[in-house]
């Protein structure tokens, strides 16, 4: 009997450490049901890639290394936010031409054929898609969709490139090529959140790495005509390089001197981001996700009139949203109209042109703004008086009778009166055709009608019976419904 009960106890007290046990593995895992970390491969500065296009020793292209990442606010940039990327005078960090007769030489063709399959080209676009792309060097440590050459085929895997790295971009500002050994590349496509940065074969963690330092590269909503670059050897300077062009075009500017904050609230977010751009600013959100274009910007950060230099974030809070091309009150109804803009087709802006009088077909016109006359649809019911003496669309009210009609006794029926005796039905018959019809209710201030009234309606008003009950109302009422018509 004793040893039945040790048994058991022996038992029980099993299972209570078998569940604590799976309580304590549950803890540790967090039953974390969400997406798994993405491996990430390190590409550093100036470290050789182990399986190239193109062979890194024959000067293709040269990283600037020593180039500390900056610190970013949001981790999706898109290609034109100025300061992105960094120049330098020397013309030489990508060699665009070598590496078009490269591509082009037949006896490379199963090279050029994978190259372009991994950029969704033909053999034949390569020369007029590397005429558009614009050497640039990384400013900030950034995820690509990168490709090596193994066994005749472009092999994708997740890469950060270490600010440095020298690169072409297209003429969205994505980075499209390596320099130093002709790989291409693509935009990142995974969550820049849920990533796991794995440093080998060379590839050692750099100074200067933060996880919060992090970008990917985003599409800019329009095709770049000119990169507002930072100078890598000297910040102060700045420089505009036309796309397509590796140098011989730019021209300088200081990328010092102090820049206003414009007042962004009310705008949509597409468009504050397209006004910072404008005058050289970075944009920064807040959240980890950037905010829908058409989300409305409640305040910025600095505030609006703030002096900041060249490349300077400045960071957008939003209220999510549609905005539906509403008005900012600013530009006669036209989403983003303000500050002298004249872009047009602005995704996420309004559809109507700025400056457009048909302000009523915007989905939240602004309630403080008042409306001009010729804004103001005619067959607006709440303005009976705007459409002139002609007839309205509202219910019609018939002139005051005469005097030898008299007015009918209080039983008779409400809902209308005609010349003749009320009959004793509910349904009112319908006015007579022949009598004129005045304007919708017109005020007493109104100094003409539709139609001359009978001479003697001036002497004898109808308002004078004492009847309460009555529901005759003269031609002279107040401007609301009419019950009644007595002809």
């Amino acid at each position: 009997m004793t040893l039945r009960a040790f048994m058991q106890g022996a038992g029980k007290s099993a299972i209570r450490k078998i569940a604590v046990l799976l309580v304590f593995l549950l803890v540790l895992s967090g039953c974390d049901r969400g997406a798994p970390l993405l491996l990430v491969k390190a590409v550093a500065a100036g470290v050789p890639s182990l399986s190239p296009f193109f062979d890194e020793r024959s000067g293709l292209g040269h990283d600037a290394e020593g180039i500390r990442p900056r610190a970013v606010h949001g981790s999706l940039q898109q290609g034109d936010t100025p300061g992105l990327y960094g120049g330098t005078r020397q013309p030489t960090i990508c060699d665009v031409k070598r590496l078009k007769a490269f591509l082009t030489d037949p006896a490379n063709d199963r090279k050029a054929k994978a190259w372009a399959a991994a950029l969704d080209l033909t053999t034949a676009q390569i020369p007029g898609y590397l005429d558009r792309l614009t050497p640039v060097l990384l400013r900030h440590d950034t995820l690509v969709l990168n490709h090596d050459y193994k066994k005749g085929k472009a092999t994708p895997f997740n890469s950060l490139l270490q600010s440095g790295i020298a690169v072409l971009v297209d003429e969205r500002g994505i980075p499209a090529v390596k320099c130093s050994c002709g790989n291409p590349l693509r935009p990142f496509a995974g969550d820049t959140n849920r990533i796991s940065v794995k440093f080998e074969a060379g590839n050692k963690k750099w100074d200067g790495y933060r996880r919060s330092s992090v970008v990917s590269v985003q599409p800019a909503p329009r095709k770049i005509a000119r990169l507002a670059l930072v100078d890598v050897a000297d910040p102060g300077r700045g420089i505009e390089r036309p796309v397509g062009t590796t140098g011989t075009r730019d021209k300088t500017f200081d990328a010092l001197k102090q820049r206003a904050v414009p007042d962004l609230a009310g705008t949509t977010f597409a468009e504050a981001s397209r006004r910072l751009t404008r005058r050289g600013l970075a944009v920064g959100y807040a959240g980890k996700e950037r905010p829908a274009d058409g989300a409305r910007v409640t305040a910025s950060d600095p505030p609006a009139g703030a002096e900041l230099g060249f490349g300077a974030f400045v960071t957008l809070s939003v209220a999510e949203g549609a905005s539906g091309g509403s008005s900012d009150g600013k530009s006669g109804g036209a989403s983003g109209g303000t500050s002298g803009d004249t872009s047009g087709g602005a995704s996420g802006g309004s559809g109507t042109p700025p400056g457009s009088s048909s302000s009523g077909t915007t989905s939240e016109p602004p309630p403080s703004s008042p409306s001009s006359p010729s804004s103001t649809p005619p067959s607006s019911p709440s303005s009976p008086s705007s459409d002139g003496p002609g007839p309205s669309s509202s219910a019609p009210a018939s002139d005051p009778p005469p005097k030898s009609t008299p007015p009918p006794p209080p039983s008779t029926t409400s809902s209308a009166t005609t010349s003749e005796p009320p009959p004793p039905p509910p349904p009112p018959p319908p006015p007579p055709p022949s009598d004129p019809v005045t304007s919708s209710a017109p005020p007493p201030s109104e100094p003409e009608t539709s139609s001359a009234p009978p001479p003697e309606t001036t002497s004898a008003p109808v308002t004078s019976e004492p009847a309460s009950s009555a529901p005759v109302t003269s031609g002279s009422a107040s401007p609301g419904p009419v019950s009644t018509a007595i002809t």
